[in-house]
């Protein structure tokens, strides 16, 4: 069962930031936790793949309930893209959709409203620069596969 903050009302704002191949960066700023660095392995999906994104909750409320719900939460999070996109499902209305299991196979999940994200220009984008490549400096190397696999049982 996916964590999903408090149907993701305790998650207040942050960016995504998937302009190197094969990785998304960011921070996510929650009730109760504060800003969190993440570093996950995988790409976005549709018109964000590539792209680095921000996004403001409209929902947002920073409950006391949410510090002892999320005690356990990793910081920094670290793990593998399960779903980013904004358009994650052809059955449902187009929203910012955030998906990702951590490394010790903890499964998250956040559902803002539509218009709640939007894509960077590039000229905004490149303000990321430092910060993202410090965060994927730090946490690249603590990231591995969040699978039940041995990678030869794919070849």
């Amino acid at each position: 069962m996916a964590e999903k903050f408090g149907n993701s009302r305790w998650v207040k704002e942050g960016f995504l930031d998937n302009r190197v191949d094969g990785n998304v960066v960011g921070q996510i700023t929650f009730a109760a936790l504060g800003s969190v660095d993440v570093y996950l392995r995988g790409n976005c999906k549709g018109e964000i793949v590539g792209k680095a994104i921000r996004f403001r909750n409209s929902r947002f409320e920073d409950e006391e309930l949410a510090g002892h719900v999320l005690a356990d939460f990793e910081i920094p999070q670290v793990g593998e893209v399960s779903l980013i996109a904004f358009d994650p499902h052809p059955m449902l209305t187009p929203h910012p959709y955030i998906e990702w299991f951590s490394i010790r196979k903890n499964h998250y999940r956040i559902e803002l409203a539509p218009g709640d994200a939007w894509i960077l220009p590039d000229s905004e984008a490149t303000g990321l620069d430092v910060q993202s490549e410090a965060i994927r400096r730090a946490l690249a190397p603590q990231a591995r596969s969040t699978r039940e696999r041995e990678d030869s049982d794919w070849v």
